[in-house]
């Protein structure tokens, strides 16, 4: 009896052995380093004051550095992996960090895994998970970006908002066919402060008495096939700077996309609304982009963009009054040349007018760190670099 315990304890053994290789196989470490050089006119010194409910901007002038933001994608580290759990099921996660390749230091507010952590199932019938993820306007949006989300030149964080990446999110994402179907809901982003105006609890939704404040649901759909793209979708994040009192920042957009032969061309709209926990409406605008894509050779891609905001309404706070600043305009380009399917090298150059590039200050202060000099209303910026992709 005792033998063919033993024996039988000895298959478990080596069949949880074969388990574990097997999930083993299914690990993929991955990543993007991508460093440029970059030459910016007309830039601040620091992050600009609010005095007398105007912005106040720093004196500055040229800069030449490399930016810890990368250039055409941010510079990150991952570990993905997935298990076969029978029945058409499987379990998956990803762990992705972000640093910046300049000095080696994390970034995402100093967090490990700041870009992406989650765990989730997945089956025939989609896909739930669960941690910090990026947003379902995010997604459904991703292939109508000229840029493909470029981190220097694109107004990533107005487009979509500072909060595209959430924590203690649930999301589902489905595809059938040409179509995908995304939808989630943030118990809490996490974002400490939003335009230098502090969160209550951290940005912590998960808070007894208050569980609204800076929780976030969003939803979208995304067809492509046969070379036509359309995406529509939703974001809504209530962010809360008195506990208790959370406002809404609401954005819907819409997007088409056509591709033919080495050209593809896109454009899009983006409404958005910003109110305060009393209801006072500090932001409103209509966001609209358009580019084009053009394979010139096998190696050679190159990219045009273009970028504007019509400013209905913005107040730096509840109680100041309701302006409409001149409208932030911005152009850019990109030459990409492929060294191999891993590495490439790129200039990308933009120029913005009546805010900062990315459209920084333009209204609320999005400190993506192009604040201008005080008195000047273009901006414009270049950069060459070099990427790789493991």
């Amino acid at each position: 009896m005792r033998r063919s315990f033993l024996a039988i304890l000895s298959l478990l053994c080596g069949s949880a052995s074969a388990q574990s290789s097997a999930q083993l196989s299914g690990l993929t470490l991955y990543g993007v380093v991508d460093m440029p050089v970059e030459y910016v006119n007309r830039m601040g010194r620091g992050v600009p004051t609010v005095v007398d409910n105007q912005l106040s901007y720093q004196p500055g002038g040229k800069r030449i550095a490399m930016p810890t933001t990368g250039g055409l994608s941010g510079a990150r580290w991952g570990l993905r992996g997935t298990e076969d759990l029978g029945g058409g099921l499987s379990a998956l996660f990803v762990l992705e960090s972000g640093f910046g390749l300049d000095n080696g230091v994390p970034i995402a507010g100093g967090r490990l895994f700041g870009r992406q952590a989650y765990v989730g199932l997945q089956s025939e019938l989609g896909r739930l998970s669960l941690g910090r993820q990026y947003t379902s306007l995010f997604d459904v949006l991703a292939n109508f970006s000229p840029n493909r989300y470029a981190v220097l030149y694109e107004p990533i964080a107005w487009q979509l908002g500072p909060n595209y990446r959430e924590d203690n999110m649930l999301k589902y994402t489905g595809s059938f066919g040409p179509i995908m179907a995304t939808a989630h809901y943030s118990f809490g982003t996490g974002l400490g402060s939003i335009a230098g105006m502090p969160l209550a609890n951290g940005g912590n939704g998960e808070t007894p008495g208050n569980l609204r404040d800076n929780t976030a649901w969003g939803a979208g759909v995304a067809y492509l096939a046969n070379g036509f793209g359309a995406a529509l979708g939703y974001d809504q994040w209530n962010p809360a700077a008195v506990a208790g009192q959370p406002g809404k920042a609401s954005k819907a957009a819409g997007a088409l996309s056509y591709a033919t032969g080495l050209v593809k061309v896109m454009a899009g709209y983006r409404w958005g609304s910003a109110d305060a926990g009393d209801g006072t409406t500090l932001l409103r605008d209509d966001y609209y982009w358009a580019g084009a894509n053009y394979q010139l050779t096998p190696a050679l891609g190159l990219t045009l963009g273009y970028a504007y905001a019509r400013l209905r309404l913005v107040r730096l706070s509840a109680t100041a009054p309701a302006t409409e600043p001149a409208n932030p305009w911005q152009v850019n380009f990109i030459a990409d040349y492929d060294l191999s399917k891993r590495t490439d090298v790129y200039l990308t150059t933009a120029y913005a007018r009546n805010a900062g590039l990315n459209f920084d200050t333009s209204a609320l202060g999005f400190a993506n760190g192009y604040f201008p000099t005080a008195g000047q209303r273009g901006m414009f910026g270049v950069a060459v670099g070099v990427r790789h992709k493991f």
